[in-house]
């Protein structure tokens, strides 16, 4: 059974601006993840390069290129689209593992999910 977890409020996810940090249980072990907001609409990310196991963010939060058209791994560049998490450009293997996400009366949730659960 899926559940909705508070995340934050909506104004907190300016478009391709900061990250919010949040966390997860994946695969048996408690992971960082992320949202963002791109052209209006929410999405959240483990915070795990595809390309190698680690955390993508370059300064805390940020996850934007400069153009703030993509997401983008400081450690090895590799760039992805904001709305799929498909690796677009540079080394990556696949896309980001995607959360489901849901924005209503001003409050964005994250939905647990058989690969998603809440963090021990």
């Amino acid at each position: 059974m899926t559940q909705a977890v508070f995340l934050c409020e909506a104004h907190a996810l300016v478009d391709s601006s900061l990250a919010v940090p949040f966390e997860v249980r994946f695969l048996g072990k408690n992971h960082a993840a992320f949202a963002v907001r791109y052209q209006g609409r929410v999405h959240a990310y483990l915070n795990r390069c595809s390309h190698v196991p680690m955390e993508m963010d370059y300064q805390p939060n940020q996850f934007f290129d400069l153009s703030g058209q993509w997401l983008m791994c400081a450690t090895h560049g590799a760039t992805y689209a904001p709305q799929t998490g498909q690796c677009l450009l540079g080394p990556c293997r696949g896309g980001l593992e995607k959360i489901e996400l849901s924005e209503a009366d001003g409050l964005v949730h994250w939905h647990t999910s058989d690969k998603f659960q809440l963090p021990i």
